[in-house]
C-alpha cells in the first residue's frame, strides 16, 4: 500500500508520486521515516512560494510538524544513495534517455554560514557570486530530462576550518576534491548503480572541469564536452588544412574546414513551444595538445578524438564546439545529443526550481543532500504526472 498521502482529488504530480513512493523509499525501514518522506515531497509539489521546511509543513500538518521535518532532513540517520538509485532506475524506465547531462549549478546564498557557501567566479556572468556550486547528473531524453544524483563542491575554506566542518558535519572520510573531481564523481557513481550507461554531455569549457574528461576517456566512458574556442588541439587527418602544424585553437581549425559543413536539424526545447531548427555541422579528427607537465598515464588516456563544430550563421565563427571519443557518430548524431543541454536547463528552470533544488536553507551537509535528493524525485513526479 502507497505510503503518500494524497487528497481524493489529485494532481497528475501527485499521480506520479503515488507511484514513486513505495519504490523510493523502500530502504528506510521505519514507517514513521516514510511517511514523513512522503509529507515532505507532498509539500515540495504542493507548498507555495519558497520550499522552507516552514512552508513544507504548512500544506502537511502545520507547525507541528516542522520540527518532526526538519529532523528528518537534517538529522535523521537514513542514507541518501538507495534513493537516489531507486529513482535512477524509475527515471531510466519512463525517460529512456539519450545521455547522461552533467549540469553545474551555481546556488546563489546570503550569508556564509549554509554548507559550502563560497566566492565563485561564475562564466557565463561574468562575475563573482557568493552562494554553493554543485553537479547534477541528469538523465535526459528528447522532451524529458530529470536529475538522479548530486555532489557538492566544497572548497578548502570548509574542509580545512575544523569548526566549520563540525558544524556542518561534514565528514571526516570525505576528501578535498577539485571542481574535475566533483563532475567525474557524479557520473561514476551513476555508472556504478547497474543502469545502462549513455553517453556523458558537459560543458568543459572551464579549465577547472576540463580534466574531467580525462578520467571519462581513461575508463571509456563516452562523452561529449563543449569546449573553449581557445583550446588548443592538433589535426590528426592528413588530408586536411592544419595537419603537421601543431597545436592550434579550435576554432582556427574548424573554420578552416567550412567547406564540409552540412545542415543539421535539432529540436529546440528552450522555447513555450520545442521548434525545429537547422544548424550547419562539421566534425574532423584531432588530438589534445601534448602537455610535457602532465603525467604519462594522463596523456595515454587522451587519444584520437573528434571535433565538432556548430554554425548557427554561416558567415560567422562557430556557435558551439564539441569535442567527443565517439569517433564513429555522424555530426548530426552529436549535434543533435549536444542540444540536450537545453533540454535540462529549461526542465531546471521550470520543474527543478519551483520543486525545491536549489532552496535548502539548512546548514547541513547531510541535509543538503537529503533535500536535492528528496527535491529530485518531486522533480521527477511533476514532470512525468504532467506527461500523462
Amino acid at each position: 500500500m502507497s505510503t503518500a498521502v494524497l487528497r481524493p482529488e489529485t494532481s497528475p504530480a501527485e499521480a506520479g508520486l503515488a507511484e514513486l513512493t513505495d519504490l523510493l523509499f523502500a530502504s528506510l525501514r521505519r514507517r514513521d521515516q516514510r511517511d514523513k518522506g512522503a509529507k515532505y515531497l507532498r509539500g515540495l509539489l504542493t507548498a507555495k512560494g519558497r520550499k522552507s521546511i516552514r512552508n513544507i509543513a504548512s500544506v502537511t500538518g502545520g507547525s507541528a510538524a516542522e520540527q518532526s521535518l526538519h529532523h528528518f532532513v537534517s538529522c535523521s540517520p537514513w542514507e541518501w544513495a538507495p534513493m537516489r538509485r531507486a529513482l535512477a532506475q524509475y527515471v531510466h524506465k519512463a525517460v529512456e534517455p539519450q545521455a547522461w547531462v552533467v549540469q553545474s549549478v551555481q546556488i546563489p546564498k546570503v550569508g556564509e554560514h549554509s554548507v559550502g557557501v563560497d566566492r565563485h567566479f561564475v562564466p557565463h556572468l561574468g562575475q563573482t557570486v557568493n552562494g554553493q556550486q554543485a553537479f547534477g547528473l541528469w538523465l535526459a531524453g528528447r522532451r524529458v530530462s530529470a536529475p538522479v544524483n548530486w555532489r557538492m563542491y566544497l572548497p578548502g575554506s570548509w574542509l580545512d576550518d575544523s569548526d566549520r566542518r563540525r558544524r556542518a558535519e561534514i565528514p571526516e572520510e570525505l576528501p578535498g576534491e577539485t571542481l574535475a573531481a566533483c563532475a567525474a564523481a557524479v557520473v561514476l557513481e551513476v555508472a556504478g548503480w547497474g543502469l545502462p550507461v549513455r553517453p556523458v554531455v558537459l560543458d568543459a569549457r572551464s579549465p577547472e572541469v576540463r580534466s574531467a574528461l580525462d578520467t571519462f576517456a581513461a575508463l571509456g566512458v563516452p562523452f561529449l564536452a563543449r569546449i573553449d574556442p581557445g583550446d588548443r588541439l592538433t589535426v590528426a587527418d592528413p588530408a586536411l588544412p592544419g595537419y603537421g602544424a601543431g597545436a592550434l585553437p579550435a576554432q582556427h581549425i574548424m573554420r578552416s574546414v567550412s567547406g564540409l559543413r552540412r545542415p543539421v536539424r535539432w529540436l529546440d526545447p528552450n522555447v513555450p513551444t520545442p521548434a525545429v531548427r537547422t544548424s550547419l555541422a562539421a566534425a574532423m579528427r584531432v588530438e589534445p595538445a601534448r602537455e610535457p607537465s602532465r603525467p604519462a598515464a594522463a596523456e595515454a588516456g587522451r587519444g584520437r578524438m573528434l571535433l565538432l563544430g556548430e554554425w548557427r550563421d554561416p558567415r560567422r565563427p562557430p556557435a558551439e564546439l564539441w569535442l567527443t571519443g565517439m569517433g564513429a557518430a555522424p555530426p548530426g548524431a552529436l549535434l543533435r545529443l549536444g542540444k540536450l543541454v537545453r533540454r535540462v536547463a529549461r526542465d531546471y528552470r521550470e520543474v527543478g526550481e519551483p520543486s525545491g533544488l536549489s532552496e535548502f536553507a539548512g546548514r547541513s551537509f547531510h541535509g543538503w543532500h537529503r533535500h536535492v535528493t528528496l527535491a529530485s524525485a518531486a522533480h521527477a513526479a511533476a514532470l512525468l504526472g504532467e506527461r500523462r
